[in-house]
């Protein structure tokens, strides 16, 4: 699969891409999502902090509202077995170039029924700031994703902004989960639905969101990273949301 000459405009225009075409067929999808579901149901990662609640504080005996994994393929490297890896390399190299390549970052589980939304934010607001990125996130469903269960939307243009001020979700620096300080520049959002296997690509600074899963199916989404190397950022830039954060989660990655 390589993408038109009108995606690719599309994409550099608005930040985002939605490809509603599978990169995995049927029979990929169902083993990934065995994969994917054992990895959540044993809490693979917990004691290293690699998984834990994005959208909470890890109480003990409290089921997750967000549980993510990241470095998932640590956990499931099966998952590191399927076409659609190849294929999102090839998509993302069409976007970057040929020196641009993709890994699976982590995973992101939004429980059927009670799965908590993913704020509106910027994927760089997580990262060092003190590096400048060409970066994508390749995002997709191992199910159907819809607007129910928690498919992702896009502010158009939103990736030739610069970063916006962020913040614990609830204001809560037990929260690892970061989301827009001032909700004002989201004005006439794109919703991106998409089957099981589809993608969707949007640029290191596109602001974006994941509505509650409020359907009766889970919503199990795989989360690449593609890109060129960082380089050194112009000027000295402080991110103050990650230097009040004191989460659980951490201090179990710095015991590990």
């Amino acid at each position: 699969m390589r993408l038109t000459v009108e995606q690719i405009r599309f994409f550099h225009l608005n930040g985002f891409l939605n490809v509603t075409e599978p990169i995995a067929s049927p029979d990929e999808l169902a083993w990934m999502r065995d994969a994917y579901d054992g990895m959540f149901e044993r809490k693979a990662g917990f004691e290293s902090g690699d998984q834990f609640d994005l959208a909470g504080v890890d109480e003990e005996g409290k089921s997750a509202a967000l549980p993510q994994v990241l470095n998932p393929l640590a956990y499931a490297p099966e998952l590191s077995n399927g076409k659609y890896l190849q294929v999102a390399n090839e998509i993302v190299q069409d976007l970057l170039g040929p020196e641009a390549s993709v890994g699976v970052a982590h995973a992101i589980f939004k429980p059927a029924g009670h799965g908590a939304p993913t704020p509106w934010h910027q994927d760089e607001a997580y990262w060092e700031p003190n590096q400048q990125y060409t970066t994508v996130s390749v995002w997709m469903p191992l199910q159907e994703a819809t607007v129910e269960n928690g498919c992702l939307w896009f502010m158009p243009g939103s990736h030739y902004w610069e970063l916006l001020p962020h913040q614990p979700i609830g204001g809560d620096v037990r929260v690892h989960g970061l989301e827009l300080s001032d909700l004002a520049p989201i004005v006439d959002p794109v919703p991106c639905p998409l089957p099981a296997g589809g993608i969707t690509i949007h640029h290191n600074r596109t602001l974006h969101y994941a509505g509650a899963n409020t359907s009766d199916v889970p919503r199990r989404a795989l989360i690449m990273m593609g890109g060129l190397p960082a380089k050194p950022a112009p000027r000295e830039r402080r991110f103050p949301w990650q230097e009040t954060r004191q989460t659980a989660r951490a201090k179990r990655a710095e015991r590990a």
